[in-house]
């Protein structure tokens, strides 16, 4: 097991994430970590806020992402 935090290890993943909504134009910011129930608050910015494709790109880039990487990660949440 790792020696960082869950929350440094989600952070760590978002970070790689980053530059491929960046590429297009959108961001995205760490909110919050429930570490009791394992879920994740980001928000997404940029060119993602309002997009038609921001739902896929919340539930199928960054919590597919984030679970495969961190299998304890239950549920990943856009927060505006």
């Amino acid at each position: 097991m790792s020696d960082k935090s869950l929350k440094e290890r989600v952070i760590e993943v978002l970070e790689e994430i980053r530059p491929k909504l960046q590429f297009d134009g959108g961001d995205l910011e760490f909110v919050d970590l429930d570490e009791e129930a394992k879920i994740v608050k980001v928000r997404l910015k940029g060119a993602c806020v309002g997009c038609a494709g921001s739902y896929m790109t919340l539930q199928f880039g960054i919590a597919k992402a984030l679970k495969e990487r961190i299998p304890e990660i239950v549920s990943v949440e856009g927060v505006e």
